[in-house]
């Protein structure tokens, strides 16, 4: 059976890592500072994290795995993890010295500030494991830059401005972290075009399907799904690459299947508010109107 070991707090974690707590809710880690690891000999073990922890490894010491699907690992790849997740390591079961960097936090430490209200915008702590963020060498420098920083105020002594600077360094390399997805996104740009049109072929058979009867509306977390993605990171790649939200481009979707079947004058508005996937016609009257404006009839006898 798998070990599971759990770090709530700042203080546990340092301990792992042979660091000194600087600070009770913050801490950047150098992981070969670290004792080597061993894990008690296993092969597999689960990690349950309280904590927010970003990783930047410099080299491949284990494999890590999240929602069964093994991080695509490479020399400067961040990996964001947010309180209550798990990662499985995977080891040969031999003793291996951690390399690499991390910066970890508890919720606690946002109280009060700016970062406590935006925290939930930075979609790439949901992420999945396939999703992680891959940064260049200079990237990789800008982030070791930020992580001074926070440690520089580390070994300041705690006082009233502390919290808020702390903070702000972090908001400030979590929003490097947003620029460089961005940009991860346009250099993965053949991959996100592949992903764009399964996106439409899976909407098209949605809808040529009885699956709206059966299941309602797609959502965007269904096409997530389909496509092997994290809701957030589908979202966002949407938004990066078409200018509008997955749920904007479902809607059109929708209105354009709506189209095609109001022009069929054997079908009632609420027949075809049903074959779309609508519990209530009212709904799909409401939205096609706010689309077109028009209602399905009128829209109806402008066509015919």
């Amino acid at each position: 059976m798998e070990q599971i070991f759990r770090f709530e707090t700042v203080a546990e974690y340092n301990a792992l890592n042979n660091h000194e707590t600087l600070h009770p809710l913050v801490s950047v880690i150098d992981f070969s500072k670290a004792n080597p690891r061993s894990w008690g000999g296993q092969k597999k073990v689960r990690v349950f994290y309280g904590l927010y922890c970003i990783f930047l490894k410099d080299v491949k010491g284990c494999e890590l795995v999240y929602g069964r699907n093994y991080y695509d690992y490479q020399e400067g790849t961040l990996v964001f993890v947010a309180p209550g997740q798990v990662l499985e390591i995977e080891t040969d079961g031999q003793v291996y010295q951690p390399k690499g960097h991390a910066l970890v936090f508890h919720a606690d430490l946002l109280r009060g500030t700016s970062l406590a209200k935006s925290i939930n915008d930075y979609h790439f702590f949901s992420y999945k494991a396939n999703e992680a963020l891959h940064i260049s060498e200079r990237e990789r420098q800008i982030v070791l830059d930020c992580f001074s920083k926070i440690e520089s105020e580390l070994h300041q002594n705690i006082d009233k401005h502390s919290k808020k600077l702390i903070a702000s360094n972090i908001e400030l390399f979590l929003n490097y972290c947003d620029r460089f997805y961005d940009r991860q996104f346009i250099t993965r740009d053949n991959v996100n075009r592949g992903i764009l049109e399964k996106f439409e072929e899976l909407m098209n058979n949605y809808f040529a399907s009885d699956m709206p009867q059966l299941n309602g509306l797609p959502t965007v977390a269904y096409f997530a799904e389909e496509l092997c993605l994290s809701a957030n990171y589908f979202g966002d790649l949407i938004k990066k690459e078409t200018g509008k939200s997955a749920r904007d481009y479902i809607q059109d979707k929708i209105i354009a299947a709506a189209k095609i079947r109001t022009s069929d004058n054997s079908k009632t508005v609420n027949e075809i508010a049903y074959e779309l996937g609508f519990k209530y016609p009212q709904h799909f009257t409401r939205m096609f109107k706010k689309s077109t404006g028009f209602s399905p009839n009128e829209y109806r006898n402008q066509i015919n």
